[in-house]
C-alpha cells in the first residue's frame, strides 16, 4: 500500500498567529514536523492557506500546495491537497502541524492499522495513566474513546466515558483502562472523499468533534495504541514548553 502525509497549516490561529512559522530551535514549527515524518511514508506534503508559509516550505525543501482558506477542519484541507497533488495514493495520513515531535513508531501504528481491510479510517489513543490526576481525565479538551474487542472506535466524547457506577470518582483511573484520543487520522483516499462531502451531524455539532460525522454515518474507525507522549502547540507558553522539552533530548 502507497501511504501520504498531509500536514494542514494555517497561519490565522486564535491562540497563536503563525504559529506554523514559529521558530523551535531556530526552525519553523512546520519544518520541524515535515522532517520528522518524511522518509517514513511514500511521500509528504504541506497544505496551506497563506503564501508565507509556503515560501518558508519551499525554502527548506518541502513539497507545499495552496488550498483555500475556506475550509472548515484539516481534513477537508487535507482532500483539497491530495487533489492537488495528483497522484493516487491508497491512504492518506492527516499529521497535526503544530506537533513537532510526533513519533515515526507512532506513524507505524497508525498506517499498521489498515491491515484490517474493513478498515476506513485511522487514529491513535493512548491510555491514562492509573496514577493520573483525575482532572486529566474530566478534561473537555481530552477527548475520550471507547471501542470494540476489535479495535473499532465506538465512540468519541468530551465527557469521561464510560461512566464507572457505584465507584467513587478518585478511584476511576485504578479501577478501569481509559483512553484519550491523540488527533491524527489516516483514511483511505476513496474515504477521505466521501467524509469531506457529508453534512455536519447531530453528535457532531453537539460535542465538536467532526469524528462523531464518520461514525454516525457508519464509517469503521480502527484505532491504535500509543504509549507516547508528544507535545502540540497551541499557544506561545507551548512553544516554551517545546523548546525546553527539545533542549532536553539533546
Amino acid at each position: 500500500m502507497k501511504y501520504i502525509g498531509i500536514i494542514p497549516a494555517r497561519y490565522a490561529s486564535t491562540r497563536f498567529p503563525g504559529k506554523p512559522l514559529a521558530l523551535l530551535d531556530g526552525k519553523p514549527v512546520i519544518q520541524h514536523v515535515y522532517e520528522r515524518v518524511s522518509g517514513h511514508l511514500d511521500d509528504v506534503l504541506i497544505a496551506t492557506d497563506d503564501e508565507r508559509i509556503l515560501s518558508a516550505a519551499r525554502a527548506f525543501g518541502g513539497k507545499a500546495v495552496m488550498t483555500s482558506p475556506s475550509h472548515r477542519s484539516g481534513t477537508d484541507r487535507c482532500y483539497e491537497a491530495y487533489q492537488l497533488n495528483g497522484t493516487d495514493y491508497d491512504v492518506v495520513v492527516n499529521i497535526q502541524g503544530d506537533e513537532p515531535f510526533i513519533s515515526p513508531k507512532q506513524l507505524e501504528t497508525l498506517c499498521a492499522c489498515f491491515s484490517d481491510p474493513a478498515t476506513q479510517i485511522a487514529t491513535l489513543v493512548k491510555p491514562f495513566r492509573p496514577t493520573d490526576d483525575f482532572s486529566l481525565l474530566a478534561n473537555p479538551n481530552s477527548p475520550k474513546v471507547v471501542f470494540d474487542s476489535n479495535m473499532r472506535a465506538l465512540y468519541f466524547s468530551r465527557s469521561v466515558i464510560p461512566y464507572l457506577r457505584g465507584v467513587d470518582q478518585s478511584a476511576w483511573l485504578q479501577r478501569h483502562t481509559f483512553y484519550k484520543h491523540i488527533g491524527i487520522y489516516a483514511y483511505r483516499s476513496q474515504a477521505l472523499r466521501q467524509i469531506t462531502a457529508l453534512p455536519q451531524s447531530v453528535l457532531e455539532r453537539a460535542e465538536s468533534l467532526e469524528q462523531l460525522r464518520w461514525l454516525q454515518n457508519g464509517y469503521v474507525i480502527k484505532v491504535g495504541i500509543t504509549d507516547i507522549e508528544t507535545i502540540g502547540i497551541d499557544t506561545p507558553d507551548d512553544l516554551a514548553r517545546a523548546a525546553l522539552f527539545l533542549k532536553n533530548l539533546k
